[in-house]
């Protein structure tokens, strides 16, 4: 597993609500450029995670507990241990294409949504397996034996390092 950070741009600020971004376009572009490709390729998961506000951060609102997340993580794993028994594959992220093709089939609007978004933005094959194996995961965390078309939006919005304007 993979956990990694960087700022969206070399000043930091880019889509900051309190401090304005001096950088160029062309500055992002080199900037984001010392990534290469093929590494964002192999990540699943990019969001853009916005500065909070030190309000948000001590507020103890009614949010989701850590027990609950923990569970419905759980019977996810679950579903997709299920899913592969007698494989040796024991999550989505392991699906090889003929796995990926057996599990993930989309309905018309998720598969419109998928070739648009692919054609537009120049998806690599591998994002779009990608993809499809974060639209199931999302699908089997909601307990949604298809993959829906929302499913399959949210994935893409899980892919902001593909995306080509700065």
């Amino acid at each position: 597993m993979l956990v990694a950070a960087m700022n969206p741009c070399p000043c930091g600020y880019l889509s900051d609500a309190v401090h304005p971004c001096g950088c160029t376009p062309a500055a992002i572009h080199r900037y984001r450029s010392r990534i290469s490709g093929p590494l964002i390729d192999r990540i699943d998961i990019h969001i853009e995670v916005p500065a909070v506000k030190h309000r948000e951060l001590s507020d103890r609102g009614d949010a989701e507990s850590s027990v609950s997340v923990a569970a419905r993580v759980a019977h996810s794993r679950e579903i997709q241990s299920e899913r592969f028994r007698g494989s040796k594959i024991h999550c989505n992220a392991q699906m090889t294409p003929r796995f990926i093709r057996k599990h993930c089939e989309l309905d018309e609007a998720g598969n419109k949504m998928l070739e648009m978004v692919t054609d537009r933005l120049g998806f690599s094959a591998r994002t779009y397996n990608r993809i499809l194996k974060v639209a199931r995961t999302i699908a089997d965390l909601g307990e949604s034996e298809r993959i829906r078309d929302e499913h399959v939006a949210e994935a893409i919005q899980y892919r902001s390092l593909d995306r080509k304007s700065f």
